[in-house]
């Protein structure tokens, strides 16, 4: 990690983190019935559950509307979970100004191109392993981890490394 990313991460306290590709590893999976399923990795649960007893406040925001999102994030304790949305940078910075905070104290974990307007205005853009070009062109650090594999633990630990 620079230094320039140390004191950035410094700043957070507020963590946005989008799903399919960054909490889960972007497959699809669908039941016999048609109901769609995620993965999630326990890993990633225990950084979010461990940033938020520091202090910082974590929120998902998705393009996609599903109910294991929604349980997954009951089950966590974040209790800022907008779905369906496609403008990103319009929803984090709607939470932010609820929170009354600067965009420079956001941290935003992305994959792909409907994260990068959020992750270039956020104080802290983090792009996971498998992210594509764009995202982790906008990025301020990229995790060693993948999507959906402890990608968000790994944000997580920077973020409590730094306080």
């Amino acid at each position: 990690m620079t230094p320039d990313t140390l004191e950035r991460a410094r700043r957070i306290r507020l963590l946005v983190l989008d799903v399919d590709g960054v909490l889960t590893d972007g497959g699809l999976y669908y039941g016999a019935g048609g109901e769609s399923l995620q993965r999630f990795h326990v890993h990633d649960g225990a950084g979010i559950k461990a940033v938020m007893a520091a202090g910082i406040a974590v929120a998902v925001i998705s393009a996609r509307r599903t109910p294991a999102v929604t349980a997954r994030m009951k089950e966590l304790g974040v209790e800022t979970v907008v779905q369906g949305e496609q403008n990103k940078l319009e929803a984090v910075t709607e939470i932010a100004e609820r929170m009354d905070i600067g965009l420079d104290a956001v941290a935003c974990v992305g994959d792909d191109t409907t994260d990068v307007p959020m992750m270039r205005r956020a104080g802290l853009a983090i792009a996971v392993a498998d992210a594509r070009g764009p995202a982790v062109e906008a990025a301020h650090y990229r995790t060693s981890a993948r999507g959906g594999h402890g990608a968000v633990r790994e944000a997580c630990d920077m973020l409590l490394l730094a306080g």
